[in-house]
């Protein structure tokens, strides 16, 4: 009887057997609950990955034209001294010349861009000039500039023909100017250009800044 009730008691006292060996691995992922912050972090990019994307982004909204730098056409050109516009003017011969005036700065002058553009393309044997305000002050003011967008329209041997002011809502008056003077005819004689302004006077005339047409 007490030999049986000594072997009862070793077995209770016995310690629980161990693990098997494959259960305490290294290589056993044991899914443990991550907390909030732990997890959200864990799927975010890495931080300098969106600093670089800003930064493509930047380049690539730099590389963009302005709107005053775009081109239609090959009948469209800048002038960006007093000789090339001298230099232009003789160079287009019998062509209708139209000359705008314009600002990067003027609302009014990026309103009516994109019209001016297609009249462009509609026109390829007008020539087009356009003449920054703001990088030749002193060449606009002799030519009377002083709203902005302001245009000229020349013509071989008879020089000026007509100057106005116009905006977007106004631009009827392009048209009607085109339609007048773009007609079929030969002028006797060499360009005469802006004809008797002194475009390299001495006296320059009193800065004013240019005021933007309303629309």
């Amino acid at each position: 009887m007490v030999d049986a009730l000594r072997r009862l008691s070793l077995v209770a006292s016995s310690p629980a057997p161990l693990l098997p060996p494959l259960l305490l691995s290294p290589q056993l992922k044991i899914p443990r609950k991550l907390p909030v912050d732990a997890a959200s972090s864990s799927l975010a990019f890495p931080p300098g990955r969106f600093a670089r994307l800003k930064v493509h982004a930047v380049v690539a909204e730099d590389d963009k034209p302005k709107w005053w730098e775009k081109t239609p056409g090959p009948n469209m050109i800048d002038v960006n001294s007093t000789e090339e516009f001298i230099h232009a003017l003789s160079e287009a011969g019998d062509k209708l010349v139209i000359v705008e005036f314009y600002g990067t700065w003027c609302a009014s002058c990026r309103a009516l861009y994109p019209r001016l553009c297609k009249t462009v393309v509609e026109h390829p044997e007008i020539l087009f000039i356009k003449v920054n305000f703001d990088e030749n002050k002193p060449m606009c003011k002799r030519l009377n500039v002083r709203v902005l967008p302001y245009f000229h329209f020349y013509r071989g041997a008879d020089g000026l023909l007509e100057s106005f002011s116009c905006s977007l809502a106004k631009f009827q008056k392009i048209k009607d100017a085109i339609k007048l003077h773009n007609t079929d005819r030969c002028s006797i004689g060499p360009p005469v250009g802006v004809g008797d302004v002194d475009l390299y006077g001495a006296t320059t005339p009193q800065e004013k800044p240019a005021e933007a047409a309303s629309r």
